[in-house]
């Protein structure tokens, strides 16, 4: 009798069960386990559980927009499970709170006819800075002024990417505010990349989201990235345009979830408000400059484009954002992005945002655009695809950032003018050397495959599916995975080859998710048997902190790598370390000779070789758990 009322009162609850749901909850209840460090005081999600991180966060507790992305992706599946989804209600309010910019005071000052002042993107950080000119055209923005008339104000509703949750470096912006400094406890926005596609995280200097001139040099940090006469203290912000879509992706699941268990007006606020989000995102469909897109050669040749004749429909890498301090003038500007890498596209997100009527963006053309975008995103799957099957980098729309002529073997097949670039955006190291981005962006066409059953998107996913299944090792209830990857030729002849395999968590169970989803939409029983098979192989590393695989991270070398910063410029951080020509990755962040596990480093730097390292990063603990509960969605009894 017990054993009955138990499993009805789980009924009337709305609890779903079964063996991989199962496993979702008990990833989801260690990851919710305050022993376990997943979260800080104020509910942030971090990078990791530890400290001594460095990928692209430069610290473990600091945490991004994709963090945040996951973790209300996770609280969707939650709900999901227990028919109770305020905690998918918790995460948006704390995302919403913590690291959307709340101070944005001058944005009203902005002039869509003239979004910002061209910068060449140089290819060293020794390049840096980057003359300010004023004579480069650049277009208008079409989405200012529809935005502001839809939402009724001076404000961009984006993530900025990057937060230090602890305020190790003593910023202490307070959320955007531009307050506080090294005594406040909380959380703080602060950004590191900004100098061209050597920049790896090991040569960047980080920087506050607001500079008063209060740290770094006379200028703050600002005339280490670009030249001109005269410097003014900004605030400035830079979305993640991948986080902020997958954010709408989980919030679409909710969305059906909650309905489906008569529950919708209890998130129908959240959604409202994502649908917001899904709106300003649209801002990483145009040219960095609003320049013409398709065949934009030569900085001073290509005109700025009025409409959307600088929309490319795709996710760029990022946009940006900025403006005056108060009492410094009232000016703002505003950039996009031309360079679009395959694993940030998001057809879900497109799908999502253009007709899901609890989704729709208020904007007048948002539905237009984003069903644009759809059908171009899944255009350049098509385009991206080996012979093999992976998908190569990217295209953009500004050769080198700054409009340069291509090669010519890169101009006979262009993608709606756009060039062909194997590693877009970064190159330390390659942009799409990571097997993680296959799957991660995969993962998202495959739901819309599941969803939607469209052919293009079926005929895509098929011949990637046979690559992976057969790139895949699992043997003896063991798995591993590719790690790098090398690319060769051009489109539209271009191939893949593994260089590398891992063990890496994040990436097996988006492979899995992936392999679960075009599994339950064609039927292919072969894809079903692999997707089970890493998870149950992952199962088996499950610890009390989640799912732990030591790893030997062979960047670790890199603590006393020069820093670039021009002779004469000198500066501080707010604990007092030095910003010269003599800098280093560790002589910035003195800070981390304090943390627990220094004496590793320290023996590394000492000649002795990489020793293994235990990561927890929110997003591959929480991926695993998301993968899980998919899994026992689609296929648990």
């Amino acid at each position: 009798m017990k054993i009955a009322a138990i499993i009805l009162l789980g009924l009337a609850a709305g609890i779903q069960a079964g063996t991989y749901l199962d496993r979702f909850k008990e990833q989801y209840e260690k990851i919710h386990n305050s022993a376990n460090g997943y979260f800080s005081k104020e509910g942030v999600p971090y990078h990791a559980i530890e400290t001594l991180v460095v990928e692209a966060p430069d610290h473990g507790h600091e945490t991004t927009s994709e963090a945040y992305s996951y973790y209300l992706w996770m609280e969707a599946i939650n709900g999901y499970v227990t028919g109770d989804f305020s905690s998918f209600n918790t995460a948006w309010n704390n995302l919403e709170t913590y690291i959307i910019p709340t101070y944005q005071p001058t944005l009203g000052g902005y002039n869509p006819s003239s979004p910002a002042t061209y910068a060449d993107e140089k290819d060293t950080p020794q390049e840096y800075p980057s003359p300010m000119e004023s004579g480069v055209p650049v277009g208008q923005d079409p989405l200012y002024s529809e935005l502001k008339s839809a939402y009724g104000q001076d404000f961009m509703y984006s993530m900025h990417w990057m937060l230090d949750v602890d305020n190790i470096y003593g910023f202490g912006d307070a959320q955007g505010q531009c307050e506080g400094g090294p005594e406040q406890s909380g959380p703080s926005l602060i950004n590191t990349f900004q100098r061209g596609p050597q920049e790896s995280v090991w040569r960047t200097i980080p920087q506050p989201t607001c500079d008063v001139f209060k740290y770094g040099g006379n200028n703050g940090f600002l005339d280490l990235f670009v030249g001109d006469n005269s410097y003014t203290p900004q605030w400035k912000y830079t979305a993640a345009p991948d986080a902020d879509a997958r954010a709408v992706q989980a919030t679409y699941w909710a969305v059906q979830w909650a309905k489906e268990k008569g529950v919708y007006s209890s998130i129908s606020e959240t959604v409202s408000k994502v649908s917001k989000m899904g709106d300003y995102l649209r801002y990483a469909m145009f040219d960095k400059y609003f320049k013409k897109v398709g065949n934009c050669v030569g900085k001073y040749d290509c005109q700025g484009a009025t409409g959307k004749d600088s929309a490319h429909y795709l996710i760029s890498w990022y946009f940006a954002w900025g403006g005056a301090m108060p009492n410094y003038g009232n000016w703002a500007w505003v950039i996009g992005d031309g360079a679009s890498h395959f694993g940030y596209q998001n057809p879900m997100t497109a799908y999502a945002l253009s007709t899901v009527d609890e989704l729709k963006p208020k904007g007048a053309t948002a539905v237009e655009d984003w069903t644009t975008s759809l059908e171009r995103q899944l255009e350049l799957y098509e385009y991206l695809q080996t012979s093999e099957g992976a998908f190569a980098g990217g295209v953009t729309n500004s050769w080198k950032g700054r409009y340069d002529t291509p090669d010519s073997n890169l101009t006979a097949d262009t993608f709606h003018g756009l060039f062909y670039d194997w590693e877009p955006v970064y190159h330390d190291p390659p942009s799409n050397r990571w097997f993680g981005m296959q799957p991660w962006s995969t993962d998202r066409l495959a739901q819309y495959y599941y969803e939607t059953k469209d052919s293009k998107a079926e005929a895509i996913l098929k011949k990637w599916v046979a690559w992976v299944i057969s790139a895949i090792k699992l043997e003896n209830g063991d798995f591993q995975m590719p790690d790098h990857l090398t690319w060769s030729g051009n489109p539209p002849d271009i191939h893949v080859s593994i260089g590398v395999y891992t063990k890496e968590i994040g990436t097996a169970s988006a492979t899995a998710r992936t392999l679960a989803y075009y599994a339950a939409g064609s039927g292919d029983e072969e894809a079903k048997t692999v997707a089970k098979g890493l998870l149950d192989a992952l199962y088996k590393y499950a610890t009390d902190k989640g799912i732990t695989i030591p790893e030997t991270p062979d960047q670790y070398g890199r603590f006393e790598e020069p820093v670039y910063v021009p002779s004469g410029w000198t500066g501080t951080y707010p604990n007092g370390d030095v910003i010269d020509s003599s800098a280093t990755f560790i002589g910035i962040r003195s800070w981390f000779k304090n943390d627990a596990q220094w004496s590793k480093i320290e023996a590394i730097l000492n000649g002795g070789e990489i020793p293994e390292f235990e990561f927890h990063r929110f997003w591959a603990q929480t991926d695993v758990a998301i993968a899980f509960g998919t899994y026992g969605i689609l296929f648990d009894e």
